[in-house]
C-alpha cells in the first residue's frame, strides 16, 4: 500500500500539473478573443472554475470565425483537459484516512448524492497502487495537453506576451 507521504506528493504533482496546464487556457483566450494576453488574464481570473475556463474556450473555438482546423484542435484538447478534470477534483474535494498500523488509505469524497427519496454522502474509496497509477497516468496526459496547447498558440500565432 502507498504511504501518506507519497500519495500527497503524488497529489501535489497532479495539483501543479493541472493548474500550470489550466493556466495555459490564457493564451487560447487571447488567441481565439483576438485581444492581448493582459486582457486574457483578467477574463480566465474572473471566470472562477476550472469548467467555466474550459466551456469559455470551446465556445470561442466554436465561432465562425475560428478556422475548422484550428477549432477541431482546440476542441481536441479541451474535451482532454476536462477528462483529466474529474480525477483532480475527485483529490481535490475529498477527505484523505489513513490507518496507522495497515498503512491502507482511503478518500472520502465529500459530495452529496441526492436522489427522490434520500441523500447519500461521502463515498469511500481505497488509496491502493491501482489508484495511485490513475493519478500518474493523468499527470503524463496534463504533460502532453500543456505541449499541446503550446503547439496551438505557436501554430496560430495566438499572442504570448
Amino acid at each position: 500500500m502507498p504511504k501518506l507521504q507519497e500519495i500527497l506528493l503524488l497529489v501535489g504533482q497532479l495539483n501543479y500539473t493541472w493548474t500550470n496546464t489550466e493556466s495555459l487556457l490564457i493564451y487560447l483566450i487571447a488567441g481565439l478573443a483576438g485581444t492581448d494576453k493582459e486582457t486574457a488574464i483578467v477574463i480566465f481570473l474572473t471566470l472562477n472554475t476550472p469548467r467555466a475556463r474550459i466551456d469559455l474556450v470551446e465556445r470561442l473555438a466554436k465561432m465562425h470565425k475560428t478556422p475548422s482546423d484550428c477549432r477541431s484542435e482546440i476542441l481536441n484538447v479541451t474535451r482532454q483537459l476536462s477528462k483529466e478534470a474529474s480525477l483532480r477534483n475527485k483529490f481535490n474535494h475529498c477527505i484523505y484516512s489513513f490507518d496507522p498500523e495497515s498503512g491502507r488509505g482511503i478518500t472520502q469524497l465529500m459530495r452529496i448524492v441526492e436522489s427522490k427519496d434520500e441523500i447519500r454522502y461521502g463515498k469511500v474509496e481505497s488509496l491502493d497502487e491501482t489508484e495511485m497509477e490513475r493519478i500518474k497516468k493523468s499527470i503524463s496526459s496534463l504533460v502532453e495537453i500543456n505541449k499541446t496547447i503550446w503547439a496551438i498558440s505557436k501554430k496560430y500565432s495566438f499572442p504570448a506576451s
